[in-house]
């Protein structure tokens, strides 16, 4: 399958979106130009963009388009639990390690999460520390504190 990737501005940074045609694979902070694929914006990275910016505005809490990440059985098992979180809510990492059958695996969904190809859309960014404090994120802690703040309005 032929691999596409393109990057946009947005109000968090940049942002690149990696797709095979069929499917989102990944969406990424910034702007990665060393991506597997060729650079050019194919009309479901445009989908994808158009909802993303639908998001930053307030007006979608729910993507529509096919996601099909690279990862292990267990990281696509929690990254699927993920998808569950409602918008605008949290679970702690404890919290979804008990919604996959494997309550002492906290530690192992935090490194799922970390893993996460797809930002934002399986939304990492809903899961905190069990005490209530923000942890660890990709996009880095102040994007995180955005992404939640956008949510709760």
């Amino acid at each position: 399958m032929e691999l596409s990737y393109f990057t946009y501005t947005t109000e968090i940074g940049d942002i690149t979106i990696q797709s095979d045609k069929t499917a989102i694979k990944g969406i990424f902070f910034g702007n990665r130009s060393n991506l597997e694929g060729i650079r050019r914006e194919d009309s479901l990275i445009k989908v994808c963009r158009l909802q993303l910016e639908e998001y930053f505005l307030g007006r979608r809490k729910i993507f529509e388009f096919p996601l099909d990440p690279d990862g292990s059985v267990f990281q696509k098992k929690v990254w699927k639990a993920l998808l569950e979180i409602p918008y605008g809510e949290t679970r702690s990492y404890g919290e979804i390690a008990k919604n996959i059958g494997n309550p002492k695996a906290s530690r192992a969904v935090g490194m799922a999460n970390n893993k996460n190809p797809l930002a934002i859309v399986v939304p990492c960014h809903r899961v905190i520390g069990s005490n209530g404090k923000m942890v660890g994120y990709g996009g880095g802690i102040p994007i995180k504190q955005y992404l939640l703040e956008l949510e709760r309005r």
